[in-house]
């Protein structure tokens, strides 16, 4: 007989290799974007802007939005070397957010994965350009031919990302966060700023993937679906650990949502009430995957390793 527990063990471990390698993947190939020395012939970029987006861009991170996209476009049968660019580019619009989110006039945070925040390494002006250099790299690394043989399959990645990174998604997103803080907001209102803010970029990761695989109609909803629970499972566990967990732990200043009196669901019903919700959601994503049969496995992996992150 099959022992249970010893195989949900080997596929979390089996999970983790996963994400791991696919992290060193997307590391290895932003490097490559963002050359200390460019190549003889390129156009050189000025060395402290470079230096800048490589602090913010390289050394860590679990890289969840491009390894969402990569499994969702190979759940549904599409494995080519353009999908690793395509989730680059998608990195690159995250980690400008972080940039972002970290300056004195937003966040005002002075750690990120453990090392200084970009502004605090190098200036709040050349954080600015950094993260705006990052933002632009990811329409450029998007509109080249080697993300997919069809430009009509690169249009419509492009014309994704723009929407959901801009006022209609998380851009607008961190307006409602902003305007949120030090005021009592329903339960819709932050579901709506959360859906912008964190899930629209988690959404379009699997929205993406199936775009990269020409997939019909129904299981792009599926998908699409599956991004959106994600997004929120993922922002709920976000709220959580920062009221439970460390600095240490985090990488970054632990309770900055409670002393900015930002409005979470936690903040709105408590930590043991956003944990049932927490699970309700990946048992949702479970379920809707299901069809998928085996081919869903590491999604599934994804949306559980979400849910029960320490860090």
């Amino acid at each position: 007989m099959t022992n249970s527990a010893s195989d949900t063990t080997t596929a979390t471990d089996r999970f983790k290799t996963q994400l791991a390698q696919s992290a060193e993947m997307i590391e290895d190939a932003l490097r490559a974007y963002l050359p200390e020395h460019p190549a003889q012939g390129e156009d050189e970029a000025p060395a402290t802007i470079v230096a800048a987006m490589r602090h913010g861009a390289l050394n860590g991170g679990k890289r969840i939005r491009p390894f969402l996209m990569i499994e969702t476009a190979r759940m549904l049968g599409h494995d080519a070397p353009g999908v690793l660019n395509a989730a680059c580019a998608l990195e690159c619009v995250h980690c400008y957010s972080l940039i972002h989110d970290d300056l004195p006039a937003m966040d005002d945070d002075a750690l990120r994965r453990g090392k200084p925040t970009v502004h605090v390494a190098y200036g709040e002006a050349m954080a600015i350009l950094a993260g705006d250099g990052l933002l632009t790299l990811a329409f450029e690394i998007l509109a080249k031919d080697d993300v997919h043989r069809d430009p009509a399959v690169r249009a419509e990645l492009v014309l994704g990302l723009a929407k959901n990174a801009g006022i209609g998604g998380m851009v607008g997103g961190q307006v409602l966060d902003i305007e949120a803080e030090h005021r009592t907001r329903t339960e819709e209102e932050i579901l709506r700023l959360q859906a912008m803010k964190t899930g629209a970029l988690l959404r379009y990761a699997c929205e993406a993937g199936a775009m990269l695989a020409s997939a019909g109609s129904k299981e792009r909803a599926i998908v699409t679906r599956f991004g959106t629970i994600i997004g929120l499972a993922f922002q709920l566990a976000d709220d959580l650990l920062d009221v439970t967990a460390t600095s240490e732990q985090l990488g970054k200043t632990a309770g900055k949502d409670l002393t900015s009196e930002k409005a979470t669901l936690v903040s709105l019903y408590g930590v043991d009430e956003t944990r049932k919700k927490l699970k309700g959601l990946i048992n949702e994503a479970e379920t809707l995957l299901s069809p998928f049969g085996k081919k869903a496995e590491v999604l599934i992996s994804t949306a559980r390793f979400i849910a029960d992150r320490t860090h």
